[in-house]
C-alpha cells in the first residue's frame, strides 16, 4: 500500500495567473485593504478588485473582512452582497449572478486535492451560483458545484454537487429539503 509523499507533491500544469509581482501585490491589497474590518468603504474595494482583474456589476456590496484569494478569477453580477468574513479561495473561476447573498463565514473553494495518488495532487473546478441563490452562515460549496437559480444552501451546510433550482438543501453533505417557493 502507497503512502502519501508530499515531497513529491504535484501542481502542475496548475497556473494561478498573473505574474509573481501582480500576486505579491494582491497579497497586500488584499490583506490590508479588503481583508480588514477597519476600512469599510465598499467602492475602494470593488475599484481594487477591478483594478486586478475581477468584473463587478452594478450595486454589489463587499462587507469588512472578506478574503479572494485571485481577484483576476473572480465574477459577480449586479446587486449581489458578499457576507463578513467570506472566504473565496478561487484558484480558478468563480461566477457569482445578479441578487445573490453570501451570508458570513460562507467558504467557495475551488481547489482540493488527489487523495488517491501519492503525489497529492492539486485538482480545481470552477463553481458558479446563479441569479437569486442565498448561501447562509458558515457553509461551504467545493470545486465544481453549481448553485441553480434561486437555491438555497442553508447555514453550516456543504455542497459537494451541484444544487438545483429553487431547492433548499442543508446538511453535511447537502441534501434537497424542499421547494423553494416565493410569493
Amino acid at each position: 500500500m502507497q503512502q502519501t509523499d508530499l515531497a513529491i507533491y504535484n501542481n502542475h500544469p496548475y497556473q494561478p495567473g498573473g505574474n509573481a509581482f501582480k500576486r505579491l501585490l494582491w497579497y497586500y491589497v488584499n490583506a490590508f485593504i479588503i481583508n480588514t474590518a477597519w476600512l469599510p468603504f465598499n467602492s475602494l474595494k470593488i475599484g481594487l478588485l477591478k483594478l486586478f482583474g475581477a468584473q463587478v456589476g452594478n450595486g454589489v456590496i463587499i462587507k469588512p473582512r472578506v478574503n479572494i484569494k485571485y481577484p483576476w478569477h473572480l465574477r459577480i453580477s449586479n446587486y449581489s452582497w458578499i457576507g463578513e468574513g467570506v472566504w473565496i479561495d478561487n484558484l480558478t473561476t468563480v461566477t457569482i449572478g445578479n441578487n445573490v447573498c453570501l451570508s458570513q463565514g460562507v467558504m467557495l473553494q475551488t481547489g482540493s486535492h488527489n487523495y488517491k495518488k501519492p503525489t497529492f495532487d492539486l485538482i480545481i473546478g470552477p463553481i458558479i451560483i446563479e441569479d437569486g441563490a442565498w448561501v447562509g452562515c458558515g457553509a461551504i460549496i467545493n470545486k465544481g458545484v453549481t448553485l441553480g437559480n434561486h437555491a438555497i444552501l442553508s447555514s453550516g451546510s456543504v455542497a459537494n454537487k451541484s444544487l438545483e433550482p429553487h431547492g433548499i438543501y442543508q446538511g453535511n453533505p447537502a441534501v434537497k429539503i424542499r421547494d423553494r417557493i416565493m410569493q
